[in-house]
């Protein structure tokens, strides 16, 4: 008989470990409280336009290949790619902006326009971060993070000190290049992973080498476009879905979970697969004896930042924004110590506009435009209305004076997303929208771990459990998860 699995979540964690543990012969089922699958990557339409809810980036293109092939397949049999050439834009005032291209040559001729002599730096630095993303991706990142043995390998040991895990980004890149714009360019990456850049191991290097070589990509139809292909995909396997379905209990019997509490019915199965908010399901699902960390262990971890978000929908073409612009006009050391070491909604916040219909028509009526608008944030911090408006009237003054247009007249649409939805929506954690912080001591086994020790069938993935935030990252820790419950069977 078929052992019955139940996965909380339909992130990209929980779709890609229902289809890994779908295609071994398990009965897979998924329940998820919203009514359609995507989690944080969910779509919604409104007044002709389409929004992808959370990531935008395309990073990492391998990840996804990667995945695919497990099942036989590619990313092209889903959704179709485009390379973003330029991958992005950077403001730092009126008039003054840096696209930064996907073609190395014309990299390196920027770089060399900014610092002399920087281009052959830059040849050097990708190099190492090549070593890193190779050895992370094969060596490192697949790993459930359950022992320090998973470590004990040859190429590990061996490259262990290239792999720069006890200096930090930010005296890495110091080592490198002294140009200030170059600096700020090759530290953006690093903000996906939820920390400062002084905060974060140089391992993340490895991120630069993703952004610059590897390159970004724009999947036709939106984000929501990869979602919708893992649905189809672990439809075709055999994975059922529950929709509008929350998980409200997880009942424990003799250190077992017996299966899922949904609209108050008892449903049995044999194996639980945790990808909604890891503390969630911990501290408000499970019976309080079988929980395996305590409140104050939650507290203090270093959480990702939140996020202040404007969907917009405008009546006309946008000038002066690519697909992705950054808007670094603001002292961004103010910032972050406003994001992680005083906590509080920030004085003059650094953000980043999506502007995805500049590359898609389809996601805008015509002569329309679509933009999301992502501030940073501390998690836990008060959300009201009054706030959300008076940073929204800021950046739209920002936006204007820096691109030279008028544009708060021409929004026909607008929905604003903070805390309170992130915890209404997804029970998240202090209404973070990104995990947990990739710092040193939250770096590998040092994250929650994937198992319950105090309940044998009930596992983890996410972006609260290892390898850590982001789209390939959840990607992978699905993929891990599944494997250590085929392991288990087998």
């Amino acid at each position: 008989m078929r052992k019955k699995v139940a996965v909380i979540g339909s992130g990209f964690a929980g779709l890609s470990a229902a289809t890994c543990l779908a295609r071994e012969g398990f009965d897979v089922t998924v329940f998820e409280k919203n009514a359609i699958a995507g989690g944080r990557a969910r779509q919604f339409t409104a007044s002709g336009f389409a929004f992808d809810m959370g990531p935008s980036w395309y990073w990492m293109p391998d990840v996804f290949e990667r995945y695919f092939a497990r099942f036989g397949k590619k990313p092209s049999n889903y959704y179709s790619l485009k390379r973003l050439d330029p991958s992005y834009r950077i403001y730092f005032g009126a008039n003054d902006y840096m696209d930064v291209p996907a073609s190395m040559d014309k990299l390196e001729s920027l770089f060399e326009s900014l610092e002399p002599g920087s281009s052959r730096h830059l040849r050097n630095f990708l190099e190492e971060g090549k070593f890193k993303y190779e050895l992370g991706m094969n060596s490192l990142v697949y790993k459930p993070g359950l022992s320090l043995l998973e470590f004990a390998d040859r190429e590990v040991i061996t490259g262990a000190l290239r792999l720069h895990l006890f200096k930090s980004i930010t005296q890495y890149l110091k080592t490198f290049f002294r140009n200030e714009r170059i600096l700020k360019l090759l530290e953006f990456p690093v903000l996906f992973l939820g920390a400062t850049a002084e905060k974060t191991p140089a391992l993340y290097s490895l991120m630069n080498y993703a952004d610059i070589v590897l390159g970004t990509w724009y999947p036709k139809g939106g984000m929501y476009s990869i979602v919708a292909g893992m649905e189809k995909l672990a439809v075709e396997q055999g994975v059922k879905f529950q929709f509008s379905s929350a998980v409200e209990q997880l009942p424990v019997e003799n250190g077992k979970a017996t299966g899922v509490i949904v609209n108050g019915a008892l449903i049995p199965f044999d194996y639980i697969v945790a990808g909604a908010d890891y503390h969630h399901v911990e501290q408000h699902l499970l019976p309080e004896q079988y929980r395996r960390y305590s409140p104050s262990y939650w507290n203090k971890r270093v959480m990702a930042p939140s996020s202040l978000l404007f969907y917009l929908g405008l009546n006309k073409r946008v000038s002066g924004l690519l697909h992705h612009t950054l808007f670094f006009d603001e002292d961004f050391t103010r910032h972050s110590r406003e994001i992680y070491e005083e906590p509080q909604w920030p004085s003059a916040p650094q953000f980043y506009v999506s502007c995805a219909s500049q590359t898609d028509n389809g996601i805008a009526p015509e002569g329309g435009e679509n933009l999301v608008i992502l501030i940073p944030v501390a998690p836990g911090l008060a959300d009201t209305d009054e706030t959300r408006e008076k940073y929204y009237t800021m950046v739209m003054a920002r936006l204007e004076k820096i691109t030279g247009q008028s544009l708060l007249d021409h929004v026909i649409y607008k929905r604003t997303y903070a805390h309170a939805d992130f915890i209404q929506d997804y029970n998240a954690f202090k209404g973070n929208a990104y995990g947990l912080a990739n710092t040193l001591l939250q770096t590998a086994n040092l994250k929650p771990s994937i198992l319950n020790k105090k309940v044998s069938n009930l596992f983890y993935t996410g972006q609260l459990t290892v390898p850590g935030p982001g789209v390939p990252p959840s990607l992978i820790s699905g993929q891990v998860v599944a494997d250590q419950i085929i392991a288990r069977e087998k």
